[in-house]
């Protein structure tokens, strides 16, 4: 966890703090509090990133680049997807049939 940004590892240990919540009702009121709210904080991180990613981009960055450097190996293709706003696609798990088309 050191190699992680500070703001990272202050994340990880938000979750491990409602971890050690020891009453399993106040344990799970506080998860379904966070679950609640994540949908507005993930939209709220993946506009963040494209912004970022964006102005990268103006800065003269390739998109290999900011794949490589930014975005932690990713495909370039993948970072322009992300620039456009382009939200990734969930795969079935391998155990799961694909939806039918």
């Amino acid at each position: 966890m050191t190699d992680q940004p500070k703001e990272v590892q202050r994340l990880v240990e938000a979750i491990k703090a409602l971890e050690a919540i020891e009453d399993d009702a106040e344990a799970a009121r506080a998860a379904t509090a966070v679950l609640d709210a994540w949908p507005d904080y993930h939209a709220q991180l993946r506009e963040f990133r494209q912004q970022r990613v964006l102005a990268l981009k103006a800065q003269g960055k390739t998109w290999a680049q900011i794949a490589d450097e930014a975005l932690g190996g990713v495909h370039p293709t993948r970072a322009q997807q992300i620039a456009t706003g382009k939200r990734g696609t969930k795969r079935p798990k391998a155990d799961e049939a694909p939806a039918a088309e």
